[in-house]
C-alpha cells in the first residue's frame, strides 16, 4: 500500500480499533490505554501512515512553524535565502521545517503540497530553481498557504525573487558604457531558471543596443567551468568584456584568462553576479551585481506569515528585490 494512500480507517482495521481511537493516538490524547496506543502506533509504522497535520492546524490552531522546500542546499543563493527565512522566523517566535526534494522525488508543487500536509507546518515557502510541470495550474490547499521564490510570477501563489533579467540588462549597459564593443557571457546550467533569465537579459540587451552578439560559453556555476571558459575566451580577439552568471565562474574565468596570458582588467574586464566571494577571497577585486538573497528570504517569510494571519497577499505578480552593483577593480573603461 502506498504511503500517501493510507487512511485512518486502514490503520484502524490493521490495529483492530475504531477510527476514533486512531484519531486520539494521532492527536496525542491521553485517553488511550498504553497497550492500545502501542498497537495503533505499530500499525501506523507498518502501513506508513502519517497524520494530516494541516487539518489539525485548521481545527486546533497554528503550529508556529513554517515549512521550507529546496531542491538542494549547495548553492550560495539557496543557503542565504534559507538563512534569511530562519532568522526572520526566529525573530518572530516561529520554527522552520526544512524539506529537500532531490532527484528521484516527484518534482511538482502538488507532490510538495501532499508531503507538507503531513507535517506540522502553518505555511510553506518553496524555492524553485527549475521550471516544474504544474507551475501554471497549481493551487495551494486552502488550509496550507504557499509562497514561491521563483523568477516567474505564479497564477495562484504569491511570488518573490531578485530581478534576474534586469540584473543582466544593467550589466550589459554598464560594460557598454565603459566603451566595450560587445559582452561575452558565461551562462549557468540550462536547467536553472535564473541562468536562463540572466542569459535572456544579456542577449536581448545586446540586441537592443544593436551590437554584435557573441557565442555563449556554458558553465555549471562552478569555478572550474569558469576557468575553462576563461582559457577559451582569451583567444577571442574581440573579447574585452566578460559577464559570468555567478561570481564563482567569474573568478575562475579571471584565473583562466591569466593562465592564458591575459591581464584583468587591462586586457579583459570581468563582472560576476551574487557577491558570494566577499568573505571568502582575500583582497577580492571582482566587480559584481549583488543579489540580496537574505532579504528575499525574510520577505518570503513575511508574506507567508501574513497569509497565515488572514491577510491577502497579491498573486499573479512577482515581488522584486532589486540587485546592487558593487564596483571593485575587475572592470576598466576603454580609451577612445
Amino acid at each position: 500500500m502506498e504511503r500517501s494512500s493510507v487512511s485512518m480507517q486502514d490503520v484502524a482495521r490493521a490495529a483492530g480499533v475504531s477510527p476514533q481511537t486512531v484519531s486520539r493516538v494521532a492527536n496525542g490524547s491521553n485517553a488511550v490505554r498504553p497497550e492500545t496506543r502501542q498497537r495503533v502506533e505499530a500499525a501506523m509504522e507498518r502501513l506508513g501512515y502519517r497524520p494530516n497535520y494541516a487539518a489539525r492546524a485548521l481545527k486546533h490552531g497554528q503550529f508556529k512553524n513554517i515549512g521550507v522546500v529546496l531542491f538542494h542546499m549547495t548553492t550560495f543563493g539557496n543557503a542565504r535565502i534559507l538563512n534569511g527565512i530562519v532568522e526572520a522566523a526566529e525573530d518572530d517566535g516561529y520554527a522552520t521545517t526544512l524539506v529537500t526534494i532531490g532527484h528521484g522525488h516527484v518534482r511538482t508543487l502538488q507532490a510538495i503540497a501532499e508531503r507538507m500536509k503531513q507535517l506540522p507546518v502553518d505555511g510553506v515557502i518553496v524555492v524553485l530553481e527549475e521550471r516544474i510541470a504544474d507551475f501554471d495550474d497549481f493551487e495551494p490547499p486552502k488550509e496550507l498557504p504557499f509562497v514561491l521564490v521563483n523568477e516567474s510570477a505564479a497564477n495562484h501563489c504569491p511570488t518573490i525573487d531578485a530581478d534576474q533579467y534586469g540584473c543582466s540588462t544593467a550589466i550589459v549597459d554598464y560594460l557598454l558604457s565603459k566603451g566595450h564593443k560587445t559582452v561575452y557571457h558565461i551562462t549557468g546550467p540550462s536547467a536553472s531558471q535564473a541562468a536562463r533569465s540572466r542569459a535572456r537579459g544579456w542577449h536581448e540587451a545586446l540586441e537592443q543596443f544593436g551590437v554584435p552578439i557573441p557565442p555563449t560559453y556554458v558553465g555549471d556555476w562552478g569555478a572550474d567551468s569558469g576557468y575553462q571558459a576563461g582559457l577559451a575566451l582569451a583567444h577571442e580577439a574581440d573579447c574585452t568584456a566578460i559577464y559570468a552568471a555567478n561570481d564563482q565562474m567569474a573568478y575562475g574565468a579571471i584565473l583562466g584568462l591569466k593562465a592564458a596570458g591575459k591581464r584583468v582588467p587591462e586586457d579583459v574586464s570581468v563582472i560576476g553576479v551574487d557577491d558570494s566571494l566577499s568573505e571568502i577571497v582575500p583582497r577580492l577585486n571582482l566587480t559584481t551585481m549583488r543579489m540580496k538573497f537574505e532579504e528575499i528570504g525574510r520577505e518570503a517569510y513575511s508574506m507567508v506569515r501574513r497569509i497565515c494571519d488572514g491577510e491577502r497577499v497579491p498573486v499573479g505578480v512577482k515581488t522584486v528585490i532589486p540587485t546592487e552593483l558593487i564596483e571593485r577593480s575587475s572592470v576598466r573603461e576603454l580609451n577612445g
